[in-house]
């Protein structure tokens, strides 16, 4: 067996790890456009808040442990520019600018997702970056200590842009925010937002929401104007983080079916509409558990474990994988920031009749030191009863509070069956009524 692999990040070296380890006999051949394999990418605003720290340090494994330990033909720098599915080939170029061609046995699309880039004037200007491979980091980083960058605006405020707005701010660098969209965070319940935001602009952060940005263009010596629809904001430095898209090209121009956000559509076992090439990680989709229906939820943890179900299908081990509810955490500042599932409109968008619910509590016993002001928010439908999604923020407590919600959405739990749940109770580590139960015991009386 010759499997070849188009990518070298979380996917793509899942997959080939766990081959090799299950069949050491067959061939795996990654191939990766850039030098860097197998790196914390999720790291990175971290690491730019850190001066002394190396961008190294995100740095997994190197590709020489993959090569000698693994026996992993990993050829970095060799960019694939077709595949040939009726010969089983895969063409590309490498960084020296000379041909290659790979015939394949079994073939994995493994290419992520790239950063979106609006379509502005100078948005290629120096100065202007988006934060997404290893690469992207280590330029940002050498930027600010190159440039002693003191003034920054970040495209977007999504997951990135907020952490790196702390990361900035950590620098001692002022930041504004600005997007096109009139609402902070749009897929969170309001009065949760409302509590992020004034965490971020409470730490100096200026936020515009509903102003799209026009133009970016250069001034004086080295600066940088950002042109948006209501005001201009000098900077030094721009990163732009609207959000990603799927590297989905290569497919496409093979005829392999794309579906929601132009992402490779895949089966449960991850193989595309030709049954010997898959896709997994950011270029691929996925079900949603709640919905039933394909979804496109770029995480990290689901492209590692889509990478260790192809290997075990190449094998000849059949794994299917149920979906993805959507958990997703992030840190802003003093703030953890979390859900699952499905918010109000989501809910409504996808069928449901639901409910909602929001709710204060305490991450701690009361009287306990340390207990911090949680907000929970929690939907569930009226038709069934079902237990469709979750959202909270806090100073403590909150990110592996969400995993409760999250493992009940797999099951398919109601929310009247979630209130039976037997969770863990300590002064120091919540209240005898957990905040998650506390607040599904309001939404049953909703429901």
């Amino acid at each position: 067996m010759k499997f070849v692999i188009i990518g070298g990040d979380a996917a793509g070296m899942s997959a080939a790890s766990r081959t090799k380890r299950n069949r050491p006999e067959f061939e795996v051949i990654v191939l990766e456009q850039s030098q860097d394999v197998s790196y914390s990418a999720c790291g990175m605003p971290y690491n730019i808040a850190d001066p002394e720290r190396s961008m190294e340090d995100l740095v997994v494994r190197r590709a020489e442990v993959f090569i000698e330990k693994n026996k992993i033909n990993l050829l970095t720098g060799h960019r694939v520019t077709r595949i040939d599915r009726k010969a089983g080939k895969v063409m590309g170029v490498t960084r020296d600018n000379q041909d290659f061609t790979m015939a394949y046995d079994a073939l994995l699309i493994a290419t992520g997702a790239r950063p979106h880039v609006p379509d502005v004037s100078g948005i290629d200007l120096p100065g202007v970056m988006p934060l997404k491979s290893l690469d992207h980091g280590k330029k940002i980083k050498a930027f600010i200590d190159e440039n002693k960058v003191q003034k920054a605006v970040i495209a977007g405020m999504g997951y990135i842009g907020l952490e790196m707005c702390e990361a900035l701010r950590a620098r001692g660098i002022s930041v504004d925010m600005i997007k096109p969209g009139p609402v902070f965070l749009p897929w969170m319940t309001p009065e949760l937002s409302r509590v992020v935001a004034d965490e971020v602009t409470a730490n100096g952060v200026n936020l515009y929401c509903g102003e799209a940005i026009t133009a970016i263009e250069s001034v004086g010596d080295g600066g940088l104007m950002v042109v948006g629809e209501q005001r201009k904001l000098l900077t030094d430095l721009v990163i732009s983080a609207s959000g990603v898209t799927p590297c989905s090209e290569l497919a496409v121009e093979a005829g392999l079916k794309t579906g929601i956000a132009g992402a490779v559509a895949v089966d449960a076992m991850m193989r595309t509409s030709d049954d010997r090439i898959y896709a997994a990680g950011d270029c691929a989709d996925a079900i949603h558990v709640v919905t039933g229906d394909k979804c496109w939820i770029p995480l990290a943890l689901r492209a590692n474990r889509a990478g260790w179900a192809v290997a075990d299908n190449v094998c000849g081990k059949e794994i299917r994988l149920q979906g993805v509810v959507g958990t997703a955490v992030f840190k802003v500042f003093n703030m953890q920031v979390a859900r699952t599932g499905l918010c109000l409109q989501e809910a409504r968008e996808a069928g449901f009749d639901p409910a909602e619910v929001v709710i204060k509590s305490r991450s701690k016993a009361h009287s306990h030191p340390g207990s911090a002001m949680i907000h929970v928010s929690m939907v569930g439908d009226k038709k069934t009863g079902r237990l469709l999604g979750a959202q909270m923020v806090g100073t403590d407590g909150v990110a592996h509070r969400i995993n409760a919600p999250a493992v009940a959405l797999h099951a398919g739990m109601g929310v009247a069956d979630f209130i039976q749940c037997d969770l863990g109770y300590a002064p120091p580590f919540g209240p005898v009524w957990d905040p998650v139960l506390t607040v599904a015991n309001q939404l049953i009386k909703k429901l």
